[in-house]
C-alpha cells in the first residue's frame, strides 16, 4: 500500500488529505443529522399543548429554541404568534431558511471534494506520464515491462481519485435528500401549530383587530 502511495507521487498527499476531511465531514453529519437531534420525537403535539393551555412565556419559548431545529422553527412561530397568519408564515420561512443552512453545514465542502477528487487524480497521473516519457526521451525504451509499470504506478492517483469522490458524491446526495425530508416534515408540524394558534380566542381576536377595517365606501 504505501509503495503505491509513494508510486502516485506528491499529488497523492492532497488526495489522501481530502479523503480523510470527506470521512470527517460524512461521520460529524451523520451525528449531527440524526433524527431524534432535529425532529423529537413529540414535541410538535408537546408544542400545540403548550398552545391549548397557554403556557407561552418567555422560558418556554426560549427552551424550545435550544430543544432543536424543529423546536427552534416553533419558537418562532409562537413568537409572532400575536401577529396575523401571514406574517406568522413570513417569520417561520425566514427562520426555516437559516436553518435549512445550518443543517446543510459542511455539505458544500464535501460537493467540492466530490468535484476535485477526480480532478486531482487525473493532475496525478498526468505529471506522472510526463515525467515518465521524459524518461524515455532521455535513456530510450528499455524494457517494455517496466514501461508497463511505470503507466500503471501513473494510474494510480485516477484511481485514488476516483476512491475519494465516489462516496463523496454519494453521502453530499444522501444528506441533501435527508435534509429535504426533515423540512418537508418540519413545515407540516409548523402548519399544525399554526391551526392550532388560529383556535385560540386570544389569537383569533387579535387577528380579528389586525384586519383591515371596511371604508364608508365599502359598506355602502
Amino acid at each position: 500500500m504505501w509503495e503505491l502511495v509513494k508510486a502516485g507521487g506528491w499529488p497523492m498527499v492532497p488526495l489522501l488529505l481530502l479523503g480523510v476531511l470527506a470521512l470527517a465531514i460524512v461521520l460529524e453529519r451523520f451525528w449531527s443529522l440524526r433524527r431524534n437531534e432535529v425532529l423529537p420525537p413529540g414535541l410538535g403535539q408537546e408544542v400545540r399543548n403548550w398552545a391549548a393551555r397557554g403556557k407561552l412565556d418567555a422560558s418556554h419559548i426560549d427552551s424550545l429554541r435550544a430543544n432543536s431545529p424543529l423546536g427552534a422553527l416553533l419558537a418562532a412561530a409562537l413568537e409572532a404568534r400575536n401577529r396575523p397568519r401571514d406574517q406568522i408564515r413570513e417569520r417561520i420561512e425566514d427562520t426555516g431558511r437559516h436553518l435549512v443552512h445550518r443543517m446543510g453545514r459542511f455539505l458544500n465542502a464535501l460537493g467540492t471534494i466530490a468535484s476535485a477528487g477526480p480532478l486531482l487524480g487525473l493532475l496525478g497521473t498526468v505529471v506522472g506520464m510526463i515525467q515518465m516519457f521524459l524518461g524515455i526521451l532521455d535513456h530510450g525504451v528499455g524494457d517494455v515491462g517496466q514501461l508497463a509499470g511505470g503507466i500503471g504506478k501513473a494510474l494510480v492517483c485516477t484511481a485514488t481519485g476516483m476512491m475519494v469522490a465516489i462516496p463523496a458524491l454519494m453521502f453530499h446526495r444522501y444528506f441533501r435528500g435527508l435534509i429535504d425530508g426533515y423540512v418537508i416534515e418540519m413545515e407540516q408540524e409548523a402548519a399544525a401549530l399554526l391551526d392550532a394558534l388560529d383556535g385560540r380566542p386570544a389569537v383569533m381576536a387579535a387577528n380579528k383587530a389586525a384586519a383591515p377595517r371596511p371604508t364608508a365606501t365599502e359598506k355602502a
